[in-house]
């Protein structure tokens, strides 16, 4: 396979975790009005969760895309330092969700839990979307 194409795949594979997220999001906000008083806070801590799920997921694929480039042992160095600062700025996003007082701090890492989700449901939602946009049956 030609590294082009390797590309493009990562690409759908992205779209797919990136739907997959946003999936998990509008799922969590709908079970979230049913059972919680604080509808406000948990939304605003859910969609800030759910947004940091994104940019990590669009931040792996950055970081993996720019690591191709590279020998196999700066590969890996460059994949470790791109995963703590990813970590640092996840740390400092659910920190300033603590000390506000606005937002609900569970509900935003609910959300960025979104991104683990949607990694395990990605085969589900590659087949959902392709019978959305193509509408056939997905290949096994």
């Amino acid at each position: 396979m030609v590294m082009k194409e390797k590309i493009a795949d990562v690409n759908k594979t992205l779209l797919e975790l990136l739907a997959g997220i946003f999936i998990y999001g509008i799922i969590c906000q709908v079970v979230g009005f049913v059972l919680v008083e604080d509808r406000f806070s948990y939304s605003t801590g859910l969609w800030i969760g759910i947004i940091t799920a994104i940019a990590a997921a669009i931040h792996i694929w950055k970081s993996l895309d720019r690591a191709l480039d590279f020998d196999e042992g700066t590969a890996g160095k460059k994949m470790q330092a791109q995963s703590v600062i990813r970590y640092v700025i996840i740390v400092i996003i659910m920190g300033l969700t603590m000390i506000n007082g606005v937002t609900n701090p569970l509900a935003a890492f609910l959300g960025i839990m979104g991104l683990k989700v949607a990694a395990y449901l990605q085969p589900f939602t590659h087949k959902l979307l392709i019978r959305f946009f193509r509408g056939k049956k997905p290949e096994s």
